[in-house]
């Protein structure tokens, strides 16, 4: 009987492959691309950021409520000014509305709460006027922003150039051009959002 051969290859053992190669791993410092549109967010002065998100006129109240909160804190206990803050508010959907002035209310008011399925919580009416313009107005001279959803506004603009046999083009710069100041137009309130904390904005969203 002939022995067998000991560490000799056997030709009948199919050949090992070679490892799959391995996607390389994704870097550990990543950072978000920036973008021109953006840099306002930059422009706010302050040590630190906050962006409170807002889209449904219900629960404006509480982002007015917690920017008050925000800055009362920072100032009693921190002892921080109001440049030491940047705050951003973002209204989109519902809350858009709420960076018009008065003026713009008094000739929308009613297709703004069609539109936003809300009417002023004392009259339980379509409201002429902008019922948070005081509070804002406040909030505006200690440096609060305001990120306004261009397409929510584009919305009402149709909404508001069909019920007037107007131009969308017109009702849009007559919006665009009555706000309560401290707005930026943005591509779209959720983007902003976003956006705000690729650039070290912290996010409270009130909904």
């Amino acid at each position: 009987m002939a022995a067998a051969v000991v560490g000799l290859p056997d030709a009948q053992a199919p050949a090992r492959q070679a490892p799959a190669p391995q996607p390389p791993a994704p870097p550990r410092n990543w950072q978000a691309a920036r973008h021109d549109q953006d840099d306002w967010f930059d422009d706010v002065p302050g040590k630190h950021r906050v962006v409170f998100d807002t889209w449904t006129a219900e629960r404006f109240p509480d982002a007015l409520r917690f920017s008050g909160n925000y800055f009362r804190a920072n100032k009693d206990v921190y002892k921080l000014a109001d440049r030491d803050l940047a705050v951003v508010v973002v209204v989109r959907h519902q809350t858009a509305p709420f960076a018009f002035n008065d003026a713009m209310w008094a000739k929308y008011g009613k297709a703004f709460s069609k539109r936003m399925g809300w009417v002023d919580p004392k009259t339980q009416e379509p409201p002429a006027t902008n019922v948070y313009l005081s509070q804002l107005s406040d909030f505006l001279k200690q440096g609060m922003q305001l990120a306004i959803c261009n397409l929510t506004t584009r919305s009402y603009t149709q909404i508001i150039a069909d019920q007037t046999n107007r131009s969308a083009d017109e009702v849009y710069k007559e919006l665009t051009a009555n706000t309560i100041g401290n707005g930026h137009f943005v591509p779209a309130g959720v983007v902003a959002a976003t956006r705000a904390q690729e650039r070290g904005y912290a996010i409270i969203s009130i909904g």
